[in-house]
């Protein structure tokens, strides 16, 4: 762990686990924990043991979790432990420790506008291009900034031709082909990614049918795509069917799930085009026309940066990757941490290949099986005893001031704003799937560190692609689980404290 500590600012220096004792850290508990109720402790059996829990909730399919203080490294209770479970977005906190060690809490992506063939009084001789470097933050606001900054530089024309380059990071249509076409959360990953590579889709029922648009809104601007059309059609399901044609994406929608008028982001599935139209939009805005963009497989040699735009630090993308649960951006970070690391890989799973074998040699896992960096797969696997084996590893090194703090709730499902123990976790869902861990802090102070996976595999394996936004039964059962989580936290609490 040496490597891990002392090279990043984030993951803090190896001290703080210098009192953790080693057998504790290394070995698993050879079998499920129970607790064992002292006679000074028997105000304690009011409690509720974990069956009780289970039962109170209704949930079904499997439960498994571990917990461990993290002053002494002891592991408290376990069930399930060493089960592989789909981690939904748990995984993302994992990411996150990959992709600051690979790359540190400072590194920056950027963005160039660059040219072949010099300027010459304002006119670009060759082409212009613009170059994608893996920033998942990338939105309409900058593209617009930049195209204002080429302006500013002198630049007033190109004699060549518009390229995009997007393959700093493998292309691919989206992050799990199992989800339907529709959600925004499966957008396509490239090296160029705008608005989290979606379009906004509007509509507004008139007296002569429905108004629609497409476009790449910002809080600034709403630049109108060329690159994704949608058709309204007379059909009352399915409600959006996908093609691709050329260079475009084309949509269609059903007249009889629209009412009188809405929105939503849809997918992008060719980010480069998807970028470079924006930009063209944007660009001929300030004086400047371009040609229609070309997506280019390779950087040319030696093209001139004429403007550059810098993301904001890691760490601060990562907190709100985090916070939000963002895909992509995880998706993305993930893959440059891996190229960073080890170089060029083909894809997805390929990088979380080198992901789950940095897990195992850093973090201390022995079995992670994660197929991408998001968690929405549905073959990865992850055990509670891996993911709270690692929150133990690292606590103290600064992953608990970027997770989100968990809003414990009242039995009416209120937030509670006063509730003793303080949470900060990574939550994880899918349909029929909640993952929740990271750190408690007992009312006496005790730490905590804790995983907690919940699945009915049964359930999920009837999802048909088409229902996978909104299965009947899956929202009542992520609640009960939620409220078996909150119910484990509450009773470790009471249990392991003083």
């Amino acid at each position: 762990m040496g490597t891990l500590f002392s090279r990043r600012f984030f993951l803090g220096s190896a001290a703080a686990f210098g009192t953790l004792p080693t057998t504790l850290l290394a070995e698993p508990p050879t079998r499920s924990l129970r607790p064992v109720l002292r006679g000074e402790d028997l105000h304690k059996q009011a409690v509720p043991d974990v069956e009780a829990i289970i039962g109170d909730a209704r949930l079904t399919g499997d439960l498994a979790f571990a917990v461990a203080r993290t002053d002494t490294g002891e592991w408290l209770e376990c069930r399930n432990e060493q089960m592989g479970t789909p981690p939904a977005s748990v995984a993302k906190a994992v990411t996150a420790l990959y992709a600051l060690d690979a790359l540190g809490p400072d590194h920056r992506f950027e963005t160039r506008v660059a040219a072949t063939g010099g300027v010459v009084d304002g006119e670009v001789q060759g082409d212009l291009l613009l170059v994608g470097g893996g920033d998942p933050t990338l939105d309409t606001n900058a593209l617009a900034d930049l195209a204002a900054q080429l302006k500013k530089a002198g630049v007033r024309s190109v004699k060549g031709g518009f390229k995009v380059y997007e393959a700093a990071l493998p292309v691919m249509r989206q992050i799990d082909p199992e989800q339907p076409d529709h959600v925004g959360y499966n957008p396509a990953v490239s090296g160029l990614a705008l608005n989290f590579n979606r379009v906004h889709f509007e509509w507004k029922r008139g007296n002569n049918g429905y108004a629609v648009s497409m476009d790449a809104r910002s809080d600034r601007y709403r630049p109108e795509v060329l690159m994704a059309v949608m058709q309204v059609e007379d059909r009352s399901a399915p409600v959006y069917t996908y093609e691709e044609r050329g260079d475009r994406d084309q949509w269609t929608v059903a007249r009889g799930a629209l009412g009188g008028g809405g929105s939503r982001w849809l997918p992008v599935r060719k980010p480069g085009l998807y970028a470079g139209d924006v930009f063209s939009t944007l660009a001929r805005s300030q004086g400047i026309v371009l040609k229609q963009p070309e997506i280019i497989d390779s950087m040319p040699a030696g093209p001139e940066t004429l403007v550059s735009r810098k993301s904001d630090a890691l760490r601060p993308i990562l907190e709100d990757m985090l916070r939000y649960s963002t895909n992509l951006t995880a998706e993305m970070v993930g893959i440059a941490a891996t190229q960073a690391r080890i170089g060029p890989v083909e894809n997805l799973r390929a990088s979380a290949a080198a992901m789950n074998r940095w897990a195992v040699m850093e973090l201390g896992m022995t079995g992670p099986a994660m197929v991408d960096h998001s968690g929405l797969g549905d073959d990865s696997r992850m055990s509670a005893l891996d993911m709270a084996r690692a929150m133990l590893k690292v606590h103290g090194g600064g992953l608990r001031e970027i997770l989100k703090p968990f809003g414990m709730r009242d039995a009416q499902g209120r937030p509670m704003r006063d509730h003793p123990i303080a949470v900060d976790a990574k939550t994880g869902t899918l349909n029929f799937v909640s993952g929740l861990a990271g750190y408690m802090t007992a009312t006496d102070g005790t730490v905590m560190a804790f995983a907690i996976f919940a699945a009915d595999r049964e359930e999920r394996a009837k999802i048909s692609r088409e229902e996978r936004e909104g299965p009947p039964g899956a929202r009542s059962w992520n609640i009960r689980a939620k409220r078996v989580q909150q119910a484990l936290i509450e009773r470790w609490g009471a249990l392991y404290t003083s």
